[in-house]
């Protein structure tokens, strides 16, 4: 019999690995704000592994009260995710997927790339997501696996602040806007770089992005979080004394 599965947070994207996982043949443990995680963690000391599925606001409280017993199994798949935020908080070597398909209330989930997935329990998180027919890639290594987190936060980031400015959709900001999109890029990187304390190859991760514009064209630049995300990017590079002016320009020309 196969050990269940703990899924903490079952939201949209909670709930769809969550399914995976049920059709997969494994019992599923739904963890919510209620929930004793610590009794829990004495009744369930051996699952699986745990999914940490809550939103990247909520991230750094989940895992200061995660069970350490629990550490080898987490799976993280939070937007904006860097090595940092589970270093940073004792987890080693977490499964770590990113995640490119979305889930919207009131609709199932649309795919639009292949989500790539590293470490021990990358076999597991591809045959539930397989019995849903979402494509997902296992990743060897931890560097390749970098590189596509750093991909998934510079087209989250770059589309959702670009669209501040520009409203629309991935296809038009690529057609239309091309020299902002590139200009703000550029500055994206560069905190990016910061974060990571790693260099890396600029066109080949804006030709990685554009690719992902492919996956959905029609996909909107903007969401609610839009303004947060600037906000914060341009707190990480006045902290870390980094030029951005485009992401300067564009937070003063919609203030």
């Amino acid at each position: 019999m196969k050990k269940p599965v703990i899924v903490i947070g079952l939201g949209e994207m909670g709930s769809v690995f969550a399914r995976g996982f049920l059709k997969a043949g494994y019992s599923v443990i739904p963890v919510n704000r209620d929930t004793d995680v610590a009794q829990l963690a004495l009744d369930s000391s051996e699952p699986e592994l745990v999914l940490v599925a809550v939103a990247e606001k909520d991230l750094p409280a989940t895992l200061e009260n995660l069970p350490a017993i629990w550490n080898s199994k987490t799976i993280l798949l939070q937007n904006e995710l860097l090595p940092n935020d589970w270093l940073n908080k004792g987890l080693q070597n977490p499964t770590v997927i990113s995640v490119w398909f979305e889930k919207k209330p009131g609709m199932d989930f649309k795919v639009l790339i292949p989500s790539p997935v590293c470490g021990r329990k990358a076999p597991v998180i591809q045959q539930a997501l397989g019995t849903l027919n979402i494509p997902v890639e296992v990743i060897s290594n931890e560097t390749d696996m970098l590189f596509e987190l750093v991909r998934k936060n510079l087209y989250i980031l770059s589309t959702n602040i670009c669209g501040l400015q520009t409203g629309g959709n991935v296809s038009q900001l690529w057609q239309e806007n091309s020299i902002l999109l590139n200009r703000v890029f550029d500055d994206l990187l560069l905190v990016q770089e910061y974060l990571t304390g790693k260099n890396f190859d600029r066109d080949h991760l804006l030709n990685a992005v554009l690719n992902a514009f492919d996956g959905d064209p029609a996909h909107q630049c903007m969401g609610r979080s839009a303004p947060a995300r600037l906000q914060r990017t341009l707190e990480i590079a006045q902290k870390a004394g980094l030029e951005t002016p485009a992401l300067d320009n564009l937070a003063a020309s919609i203030d």
